[in-house]
């Protein structure tokens, strides 16, 4: 099939069949687990998934890609296997109502791959792992540590929830069409148990939601609408650190005060 890869979409395949080979060693699909692929292209990761697993769902909103799949994996070395397409824009599909356990991975379009993420957070409790491949900037971004140039609101949001390790760089080259930056492979394990638990999740991503909106200033500044000199002296809290440098913990233990005082 000659697909044109689509701007709207996002989309650039991955051909590198030594990468393909890393990828689907490093997610380690088992028989009997149930898999779901965002994105699925042109079957870079989906075959050798497939030829792993006996079912295997994929969410591609591309009409013409679905087509094409229709006809590809109807073939007669793909009948053990399961196959279930859904033509749904992967934001607004209830991954939750596959079941449990789910294995999600995929070539996240770059356009959305951070609403996507987000997205994932709320059907958590159905997944087990998750195995991306996102533009580099973002997967150092997830995996960063405080006090670093790359740590900010991301970084924060998804520790709260998962552990995470960044696998493989991945060159452009490795793409048809070849994207203009760096990507790469990141693991997404959610936590057995929260670390740190924020006794109101969403007061807590309003917390840092706002803690990161002016990176320059002091959390005195930026939380503002929340905690005044007083409350930060309560806290043992140096009032003139900026957001960068406050761990998850910290930013639990804001929340949780807050909460408190609020109640």
């Amino acid at each position: 099939m000659k697909h044109q890869a689509k701007k709207r979409f996002g989309q650039n395949f991955l051909t590198d069949q030594a990468i393909i080979t890393s990828l689907v060693d490093a997610i380690n699909p088992q028989e009997g687990q149930m898999l779901i692929e965002i994105g699925p292209g042109l079957g870079a990761l989906t075959k050798p998934l497939l030829n792993k697993v006996t079912e295997l769902h994929v969410v591609e909103i591309d009409r013409d890609i679905v087509s094409w799949m229709n006809t590809e994996y109807s073939m007669p070395s793909y009948e053990k296997n399961k196959l279930t397409i859904h033509n749904v824009d992967a934001l607004k599909f209830d991954f939750s109502s596959l079941g449990s356990h789910l294995r999600v991975t995929g070539n996240l379009p770059y356009n959305i791959s951070t609403p996507i993420l987000f997205h994932l957070l709320d059907n958590l409790p159905s997944i087990t792992d998750m195995h991306f491949m996102l533009q580099k900037e973002v997967v150092e971004r997830m995996v960063a540590t405080p006090a670093t140039p790359a740590y900010g609101r991301l970084s924060v949001m998804l520790q709260y929830y998962l552990q995470m390790e960044y696998l493989i760089t991945v060159p452009p080259e490795a793409f048809n069409p070849a994207p203009k930056v760096e990507s790469a492979f990141v693991r997404c394990v959610p936590h057995a148990e929260l670390p740190f638990i924020a006794k109101d999740t969403d007061l807590f991503a309003r917390v840092v939601l706002a803690a990161f909106s002016q990176r320059r200033k002091t959390i005195r500044n930026t939380l503002k609408p929340f905690l005044n000199d007083d409350d930060f002296v309560k806290l043992d809290i140096d009032a003139q650190r900026r957001a960068e440098t406050f761990s998850v913990a910290e930013f639990v233990v804001m929340t949780n005060y807050l909460y408190s005082s609020l109640s």
